[in-house]
């Protein structure tokens, strides 16, 4: 018999408001709420829409050695990382393969990592293993973690925690909302500007109220929270990175630093750094599909003579694009923008092409 379904503290609160709830990552979380996925993706474009993301995991790594106990397990530079700045990585395994991919934040005196809910007992099992007895690693079970995400939400944060307007993106502060200590970061997962709000637990419905108050603010679930980060062509753990998968392949080298990717350091940096030189096998693109029918995770990629060149895995119809878009892994010699591939759906061949990534431009906040 399997475990029941964990609860996030604003379970109750999705249920008043007639959220269709599933599993997901061993968590009952909503899918949709009764406007839909379309109205959601749209409201989050146009406005401004409070997710609950507290499934995620919340870890604190304290010990003076912290940062180069986290630099032998990951390719990102973490010692250049300044006070109250966070920066995008991966714990990465001896063949290059991604673990997970994570947010890591300076603190100051503690490292703040946030990952994903699928791989947290994993994470904390690889984590206990490698890092030293002097860096001790916390779970933070007792914090909740909502994401306020559109171009409204500057403008609604700033009336409930003044000040966080001003982060510049991907940094964190702490600041009160309610008279409640949070902690606010200027980043997201839907491509869209906004802000991640770390609450204590037993604050969070009461926190999320008063956000959904908010003429600007309306709820939205694990379904649009998908769409949203396919058309901003951001990944997917389990689907479009695991640990098969080098950040190369990914089109993640970017997250690795010249004094990392030079110096090494970390699992799997032969390989990576193998692939820095001379290119990788296969890459991660972008492919939009002529047509109406959406490509699904697993759909075979062809070549225009029906040779087998990849996967699928990600894709569906992107209600901004209004138009079916996949992510998926294909030779490198297939990955330039404009090829002509087609992806297998149904036994049929839909033909459609290559195109960069993301398939809707990023609207983070470069400067305030």
């Amino acid at each position: 018999m399997s475990a029941p379904a964990l609860r996030t503290p604003l379970h109750a609160l999705h249920v008043a408001l007639g959220a269709r709830m599933v599993p997901f990552a061993g968590w009952d979380m909503p899918v949709q709420y009764p406007s839909g996925i379309l109205a959601e993706h749209a409201h989050t474009r146009t406005a401004c829409a409070l997710f609950d993301v507290s499934h995620m995991g919340q870890l604190a790594l304290a010990g003076e050695e912290r940062v180069a106990a986290l630099e032998r397990l990951v390719p990102g530079d973490i010692a250049g990382l300044a006070s109250g700045r966070m920066r995008y990585t991966m714990l990465t395994n001896d063949r290059g393969g991604i673990v997970d991919d994570l947010m890591v934040t300076n603190q100051g005196e503690r490292l703040f990592l946030v990952v994903n809910a699928a791989r947290r007992d994993a994470d904390l099992a690889h984590l206990r293993a490698h890092l030293p007895a002097n860096c001790p690693l916390a779970e933070l079970a007792d914090r909740a973690l909502l994401a306020l995400q559109g171009p409204s939400a500057a403008a609604v944060i700033a009336r409930h925690a003044p000040g966080a307007e001003a982060l510049p993106f991907l940094a964190s502060g702490g600041f009160a909302i309610g008279g409640v200590p949070v902690v606010v970061s200027r980043s997201g997962y839907t491509g869209e500007d906004g802000f991640e709000i770390s609450v204590p637990a037993s604050e969070a419905d009461r926190i999320a109220r008063v956000f959904l108050g908010e003429k600007e603010v309306a709820p939205a679930g694990l379904g649009a929270r998908d769409t949203l980060r396919l058309e901003a062509g951001l990944c997917l753990y389990g689907h479009d990175i695991d640990e098969t998968t080098t950040p190369i392949e990914a089109g993640l080298g970017w997250t690795i630093g010249r004094r990392r990717r030079d110096g090494g350091g970390y699992p799997g940096a032969a390989v990576i750094a193998r692939q820095v030189a001379e290119g990788a096998p296969r890459r991660r693109v972008g492919i939009a599909l002529d047509g109406r029918v959406p490509a699904r995770d697993g759909n075979g990629i062809v070549d225009p003579s029906g040779r087998p060149i990849g996967a699928v895995t990600s894709g569906g119809y992107g209600p901004t694009v209004g138009a079916p878009i996949a992510m998926g892994y294909v030779e490198a010699a297939h990955a330039a923008p404009g090829a002509p591939v087609a992806v297998v759906v149904r036994d049929a061949a839909r033909p459609g092409r290559v195109v960069p990534l993301p398939f809707v431009p990023h609207r983070y906040a470069r400067s305030t």
